[in-house]
């Protein structure tokens, strides 16, 4: 579903609002807004977001233990290696790789399960809600990638609040790394690396479509520098 995108400046003059909430700096005020007055929004199919929640929940599994054979023989039953990027590829079938920052997937896999309405609150103060293991595939028992589809039944959030959310996380990111270099303590329970996660996904899931904007990028495209 696409549909136009919502003010971008009475966008950002909430997520300041709630930066000023929490305690945290503002960004400058030629900080980019992340679209523009007439775009458009809309989500990545249900279908994709599935299958990229899927692959991050396996690579934690290989990060906490599970051997690479098992791994591999669950993404071909379940028909989702196409969807494994090669730096994970390579992670999964030799344990090549930043194993902290495979670790670090766990926030982002929590923001895409919030875009599919599989958690209800994604809190920049609060951690990974400790049941959302329940929601995903339970990959020690067999679960295939079909099964779980049929089990959960996704109920994607609208686009106007995951891209709403999205500018948040684009302010947050900027205010957690400026409270870090200043040495100071963030305002709730996670860090800037959370934070970091938690808008990569929404930088991924959430779409937009204007003159200023390139297609979607894969997941190890996502650009988190400004």
């Amino acid at each position: 579903m696409t549909v136009p995108a919502p003010d971008p400046r009475e966008v950002r003059e909430a997520s300041l609002d709630e930066l000023s909430r929490l305690g945290l700096p503002l960004p400058p005020p030629q900080f980019p807004l992340v679209w523009e007055p007439g775009d458009q929004i809309e989500l990545r199919s249900t279908a994709e977001i599935e299958a990229r929640i899927a692959v991050l929940h396996l690579i934690l599994a290989r990060c906490f233990g599970m051997p690479p054979q098992a791994a591999m023989s669950w993404l071909l039953a379940s028909h989702l290696v196409e969807k494994v990027t090669p730096p994970e590829w390579q992670f999964v079938t030799g344990s090549k790789g930043d194993h902290r920052s495979f670790v670090l997937h766990h926030d982002a896999l929590f923001s895409l399960a919030w875009v599919l309405g599989l958690t209800k609150l994604l809190d920049p103060t609060l951690p990974v809600d400790e049941r959302l293991v329940e929601r995903m595939p339970d990959i020690a028992a067999g679960e295939t990638f079909a099964e779980w589809r049929s089990r959960i039944l996704a109920a994607p959030q609208h686009p106007a609040d995951a891209a709403a959310l999205l500018d948040l996380h684009y302010c947050l990111d900027w205010a957690y790394l400026e409270v870090e270099r200043n040495g100071r303590r963030p305002p709730g329970l996670v860090d800037a690396n959370a934070i970091g996660q938690r808008r990569w996904a929404l930088e991924w899931a959430v779409v937009l479509r204007g003159p200023y904007h390139d297609e979607p990028p894969g997941w190890e495209e996502v650009d988190l520098s400004t």
